[in-house]
């Protein structure tokens, strides 16, 4: 029998700075940007100033902090383990972690039969618009 899966983790760098960036600025939440100016980026927000709606779907939380991504885009990532680091560079444009020198950047491993199988029984969280 599986465990439960997580579809979105973090590792202790990037969870270190989740702690650091909710410390200065209350509770934070997670979008994995699909494009556009910033690239395909894991991007935090302080909650209230990112409004996630009825395209998006919960994929799980880091770190307490919720992590979202829109359901096309979801299409594509939904046979992966999303594995949010840290590394030096500068964070997106909008991004909270942008002045700290470091940036968030996602990491993917594709689940093994077991978990997919998990997967299949346990939906991602659509967000209600």
């Amino acid at each position: 029998m599986t465990d439960e899966v997580q579809r979105v983790v973090a590792t202790p760098a990037a969870i270190t700075l989740i702690e650091k960036l909710v410390a200065e600025h209350g509770p934070v939440l997670f979008h994995q940007s699909g494009g556009c100016c910033d690239g395909s980026a894991p991007m935090c927000f302080p909650v209230g100033e990112f409004m996630v709606g009825g395209s998006d779907v919960k994929l799980g939380e880091i770190a307490g902090a919720p992590f979202y991504m829109s359901e096309s885009q979801f299409e594509y990532w939904q046979h992966t383990q999303l594995i949010i680091d840290c590394v030096p560079g500068n964070g997106g444009m909008f991004s909270l972690e942008r002045p700290t020198g470091l940036r968030f950047l996602t990491r993917s491993r594709l689940f093994d039969d077991s978990e997919s199988a998990w997967l299949e029984r346990h939906p991602v969280e659509r967000v209600q618009s």
